[in-house]
């Protein structure tokens, strides 16, 4: 899933220490490609049962883009005969393992539970050569790929060690009652109320909720368009949460293996966590298991005249990442 291997390293043996990292450190190392599911599965989760890593080996051979529907999730629950949080927190080592991290090699995974019973992964993702402020958390990856599932809540999230801060304010528009459950090994399960007290929330620029469930806008094209990549960056900008810019957007990414992973907008009131469209969209091209070297085609789609534009800041990622793709922009009208 990542080419970041330190060469001197093998690779049975970067899987070994992944699997029996400390996770309290929430510190691991990536996959490479070239590496069997069946192997990486036994290597990053021994202790679990074979059943349980086939039915793992075949939701991530589908269209994985970071979801475990309720009724996997409750049947990996079974077979391990564990709860639910004792199984998130067990499975935080295949999350890590799709951590993009070329600049700290600091490799955190995160599982998010659904209020439907839903899982969600998600890793760090660092953009190589480029700002640290283009970073995604996995926390943030976590929660973008249960909002692009189109989860209408937040009741528990597995991570390695506490949240960092940048986090914690991310996680409070997602659940801005805090009463969501933070999950770490060997500790008690604690509210986000309770490491995060006299949150600056959603309520503090006027608001009566938070990102989730998500809400669709009436956003259409400017300009007609039937292209597949055009409808599915316009039905992100729909589904964007914008409150305090009032600047809708949306991406698609459309792969070479002809998968389409949009992303919508998701804004923070504290501003600074929030995540562009393209990051969005990365977290769930990244989950699909597919390298940067696989973008096909890129479409933004923003409002025009809007109060910010996400074309500058995708353009940059995007040269980074996937320096032969244009970017392509679509207007949309409110």
């Amino acid at each position: 899933m990542t080419n970041s291997l330190d060469t001197s390293i093998s690779r049975r043996t970067a899987l070994t220490l992944l699997g029996s990292a400390s996770l309290s450190l929430a510190v691991g190392l990536p996959l490479s490609a070239d590496d069997s599911r069946s192997d990486m599965l036994r290597n990053l989760l021994p202790t679990f049962s074979e059943k349980s890593r086939a039915l793992l080996q075949r939701v991530l051979q589908g269209a994985y883009s970071g979801q475990i529907s309720a009724a996997d999730a409750a049947e990996l629950a079974r077979l391990e005969n564990s709860n639910m949080d004792t199984l998130m927190v067990r499975m935080l080592p295949l999350a890590q393992s799709f951590s993009r991290a070329p600049v700290s090699k600091f490799y955190v995974g995160v599982v998010v539970r659904g209020e439907r019973g839903a899982l969600y992964t998600g890793a760090n993702i660092e953009i190589p050569g480029q700002c640290l402020g283009f970073a995604v958390h996995a926390e943030q990856s976590a929660l973008a790929n249960a909002y692009m599932h189109g989860e209408r809540g937040v009741a528990a999230l597995a991570v390695g060690g506490a949240p960092c801060g940048h986090c914690r304010q991310f996680i409070n528009e997602m659940s801005p009652a805090g009463e969501i459950s933070i999950l770490t090994p060997d500790k008690p399960p604690v509210s986000l109320r309770a490491i995060l007290p006299a949150a600056f929330g959603p309520a503090a620029l006027g608001r009566k909720d938070g990102a989730l469930p998500v809400k669709e806008s009436g956003l259409i094209l400017a300009k007609t368009s039937g292209d597949a990549i055009t409808a599915a960056a316009l039905d992100a900008a729909r589904e964007s949460y914008a409150p305090y810019s009032k600047s809708p957007s949306g991406v698609a990414i459309r792969s070479r293996s002809g998968r389409i992973y949009r992303g919508s907008y998701i804004e923070n009131v504290a501003f600074n966590p929030s995540l562009s469209p393209l990051q969005t969209a990365l977290a769930g091209m990244i989950a699909g298991g597919e390298p940067y070297s696989s973008i096909a085609a890129v479409m933004l789609v923003e409002v025009q005249g809007a109060t910010i534009s996400q074309k500058p800041v995708t353009g940059i990622v995007l040269g980074a990442i996937a320096p032969d793709v244009k970017l392509e922009v679509a207007i949309a009208l409110a």
